[in-house]
């Protein structure tokens, strides 16, 4: 079986950034819904679009195709007032949006007396990408996944 819309692909993967520093070592095969279901980069979709079973792809991916590019826009300086006490750098939490867009999550990046600075961007957002992979397995999607427009099963999503 090829992948085409509607399949369920698995892959055995690899990132790094152009340097050859790794980003995402794949522990874990990412298993998606094939066809549109923005379950992987469109790029990397399109390039695996007809593919069979072990053969592998490598994908060099600028930012505005991977997370985006880096916008100063979304860093934004806070009063410590405005938190919970305990926050650390690195915590996340989801802010609703405040012009009727998706939410956003932001991440914690310094605190400084009663400042907190929160940071919008993907952590690799201004980041190229390399990404190799080897197609480890296709198979048809079921009527729920196709429904639901995400993998279910062990190597899927659950609910």
């Amino acid at each position: 079986m090829q992948v085409a819309k509607d399949t369920v692909v698995t892959l055995s993967y690899r990132v790094t950034d152009p340097d050859g520093n790794l980003i995402d070592g794949g522990e874990r095969p990412l298993v998606y819904l094939h066809g549109g279901y923005d379950g992987i980069f469109s790029r990397i979709e399109e390039l695996l679009q007809g593919k069979a079973v072990g053969e592998q792809l490598e994908v060099k991916l600028l930012p505005e195709d991977a997370f985006g590019e880096y916008d100063a826009d979304l860093v934004r300086v806070e009063a410590l007032s405005m938190f919970p006490e305990g926050i650390q750098v690195g915590m996340q939490f989801e802010r609703a949006a405040e012009d009727g867009d998706d939410d956003m999550v932001y991440t914690i990046t310094d605190i400084e007396g009663d400042k907190v600075v929160v940071d919008g961007n993907h952590p690799l957002a201004g980041t190229a990408l390399v990404f190799n992979c080897t197609v480890a397995d296709v198979r048809a999607a079921t009527a729920e996944e196709l429904t639901h427009g995400h993998v279910h099963g062990p190597e899927g999503h659950h609910h």
